[in-house]
């Protein structure tokens, strides 16, 4: 079931930077296919195989999984920025780009970086596994650095929830409400993820339910939002800025 659910969100996310490659070389919405981009290595950094790759290259001390958190961090970022100059979410854009965005995001880099250097990293492992069975003080840090790689992306997405409301009970046209609907639940999900350390392990399953839930809606509302603009072009009440 995992192995289904990351496969599937690579594809999703393959597939729509694929379909954004023409306009990208066009220079229309570059930004757009560099989020689809990145966010496909972040799910192909997330899977056993091409994982093992990358960290053998780097040493085989997981700094692939650390590369992976900071280009999560980026992404979020980018995407965050997007998402609230389209929807004309200042509130929103002054918790991402203001003193107490910038200080969140400098707070939980560093605790990513700490708690990793805490860690007996030694042998590469997709997701942490061989790490965390390595002892209890490993699979405690483990935990914690696994919440501390959420931390920010929860924090961007929170952040952008109310004006993902307030779009939902607005008279936009329905693809744009749709789109917002499942930023929402994208929004939602990510912030259940940080609930990860305290998860029981028979419902372990949860903790990629919600990572990865939260990843494909909030591309495929982007998606959605983006399939407007096809819309607003035979109806110019239809136009977002988002899509623009």
């Amino acid at each position: 079931m995992i192995a289904i659910l990351q496969w599937t969100t690579l594809a999703v996310c393959a597939l729509a930077a694929i379909t954004r490659i023409p306009s990208a070389l066009r220079g229309e919405n570059r930004s757009l296919f560099t989020i689809y981009a990145f966010v496909t290595a972040a799910i192909l950094l997330s899977i056993d195989a091409p994982y093992l790759a990358v960290d053998g290259v780097l040493g085989g001390f997981n700094l692939a999984n650390l590369l992976l958190r900071f280009i999560i961090f980026g992404t979020t970022f980018a995407l965050g920025l997007r998402i609230a100059r389209g929807f004309g979410a200042k509130d929103g854009l002054r918790l991402i780009t203001g003193p107490y965005g910038l200080a969140f995001a400098g707070a939980a880099s560093a605790a990513l970086v700490v708690v990793f250097l805490m860690m007996d990293t030694a042998g590469s492992s997709a997701g942490l596994v061989a790490v965390y069975a390595k002892d209890a003080r490993n699979a405690a840090l483990v935990e914690y650095y696994g919440a501390a790689g959420r931390l920010y992306p929860a924090y961007v997405t929170l952040a952008l929830l109310p004006a993902m409301v307030r779009t939902i009970r607005s008279r936009l046209p329905g693809l744009v409400r749709l789109g917002a609907g499942l930023l929402a639940v994208g929004s939602v999900a990510m912030t259940l993820s940080l609930l990860s350390p305290v998860i029981p392990p028979s419902l372990g399953y949860l903790r990629f339910i919600f990572s990865y839930a939260a990843i494909l809606c909030l591309l495929v509302g982007l998606a959605v939002i983006w399939a407007s603009k096809i819309v607003a072009a035979k109806s110019p009440r239809a136009h977002t800025g988002l899509t623009g």
